[in-house]
């Protein structure tokens, strides 16, 4: 099982961080030939990152847009992150210090995950126009994101994993060795969902992570009186014509 996982692990995470980095330079490259900030926007550079600050912690226009859909959006993302950052702790040997100090708060995190998950899910069942743009897949996506949640509440409440092997196991994926690892069939399920999303995160409607940073309504500064916006790709076009004119 150890061999076996950790090449499927190797795999994933390769696939997972090339796709996601091919992505984003993707985004990076596509011209904003006009200026679209939603407004109301802020008129400086600074402020533009403060709003992209409020976003990415508070869901500052999710929040305006729907209260219930924000509140079991933000638990779901909170969730998540305070659970990676306490998965931490297998792969640290000594443990930080500020993540032993979360890792008490790790089964929390993942009923806010499964909470926050399960009220995605019933508003695409029970909102109609929410249902009416519902493709297969976002219902898929949100059910394989709660067995995730669910297979890693299951290893701690009822059928439990030996912690230390696990632990052995991460650290060796570290030092890029094929440990060993005993044949758990829930722990099993739990590692190839997290090898599946690695695989499809950066195909996925899951991208919208990175994606924000890119999206021209939210990192753009609200000054077109104040400044002329030329895209990069048009910049080559003004020099040429104003060149043609002085000659």
């Amino acid at each position: 099982m150890g061999f076996v996982f950790s090449a499927i692990l190797y795999i994933t995470l390769a696939v997972f961080v090339i796709g996601t980095l091919r992505k984003i330079l993707r985004y990076a490259s596509t011209p904003a030939p006009l200026k679209i900030p939603t407004t109301p926007a802020p008129t400086t550079r600074s402020g533009v990152v403060m709003r992209l600050g409020r976003e990415v912690v508070f869901f500052e226009s999710l929040f305006k847009a729907s209260k219930w859909t924000w509140v079991f959006g933000w638990l779901f993302h909170a969730g998540l992150l305070l659970v990676l950052l306490c998965h931490l702790r297998y792969f640290t040997e000594p443990v930080w210090w500020w993540v032993a100090l979360l890792a008490p708060f790790s089964p929390y995190a993942g009923l806010m995950m499964l909470f926050g998950l399960a009220g995605l899910l019933a508003r695409r069942f029970l909102v109609d126009r929410v249902r009416y743009i519902s493709a297969p897949s976002d219902f898929l996506m949100l059910l394989f994101l709660m067995a995730i949640a669910g297979s890693g509440l299951a290893m701690r409440y009822w059928l439990h994993a030996d912690i230390i092997q696990v632990k052995r196991f991460a650290l060796d994926l570290l030092s890029f060795d094929f440990g060993y690892l005993a044949f758990n069939p829930v722990l099993a399920l739990h590692l190839l969902l997290v090898a599946v999303l690695l695989l499809i995160f950066p195909f996925s409607k899951l991208l919208h992570a990175p994606g924000l940073f890119f999206s021209p309504s939210r990192n753009q500064v609200d000054n077109p009186r104040e400044r002329r916006h030329v895209a990069a790709w048009a910049k080559s076009h003004d020099t040429d014509r104003a060149e043609k004119s002085r000659g």
